[in-house]
Order: C-alpha cells, then structure tokens, then sequence
C-alpha cells in the first residue's frame, strides 16, 4: 500500500548524505602522482549509485500502487489512510515489506561496492607488481 514511502524516505537521506560527502571530496586536494598510481571509485560515486537505485524502486513500486488504485491523485492521497483498520494494515506492511525490500537493496548494493574494492585491489596490486 505504502512500502514504496520506505525507499523514498532511504533515497532522500542518502541523496543529503551524497551531497555532504560530494562537498567533502571537493576540498580535498590529490596529488597527480597518486591518482595515476591509486584508482579508487570515491564514495559519492557509489552513494549515487544507491540513489539511483532507491529512487528507481521507488518510483517503480508508486506506479505500481497507483495502477492498483492505492495511490490517488486526491487528499488523502493513500487509499489506506481512509480507515483507521487499513491504516494500521499500511504501517504494518510498510514496517515489513517496505524495510525488509530496502534493506534488501542496500544490501545488493553493498555487494556492488564489495566487487567494485576486490577488483580495485586486484588491479592497484596488479599494476604494482609490474613496476617491481
């Protein structure tokens, strides 16, 4: 009914934390040398990627739940929220469905990352063995 409102309120707090670390990476200042001998993907990359793909669920899940007539385009906008009993049904499904598919996400996206540093480890350990 709402568990898409789970992703959104997950994407939005990520977005605000892309942003800051985005201003941190800004004022840091990298050596040339480093940057040619060190290649890392910087974390505002990868916080980008998890936006984009808590967004993208997200949006995805409210078509769905507008095709289904769940989500209207008029006050209360929730079709649940017209009832105490469908209310309390929605804010179980959301603490359920809505949490357990975040989580989910964000734990497929931080295998994502996972792949990204072994690869990243492989090819920095690889490019210094061929200047030994």
């Amino acid at each position: 009914m709402a568990c898409f409102l789970v992703s959104t309120a997950e994407a939005i707090a990520v977005t605000a934390a892309k942003k800051v670390v985005e201003k941190k990476e800004d004022t840091k200042t990298v050596d040339a040398v480093e940057v040619e001998t060190v290649h890392h993907t910087p974390l505002s990359t990868k916080l980008g990627w998890l936006c984009k793909m808590l967004w993208g669920g997200a949006f995805l899940l409210l078509i769905e739940h507008m095709w289904h007539g769940e989500v209207v385009p008029y006050f209360p906008f929730l079709t649940a929220m017209n009832s105490k009993e469908d209310t309390i049904e929605m804010l179980k499904e959301m603490a359920t469905v809505g949490v357990s598919m975040a989580v989910l996400v964000t734990a497929f996206w931080g295998l994502i990352c996972l792949a990204v540093h072994v690869k990243e480890s492989k090819k920095s350990s690889d490019s210094s063995k061929e200047t030994l």
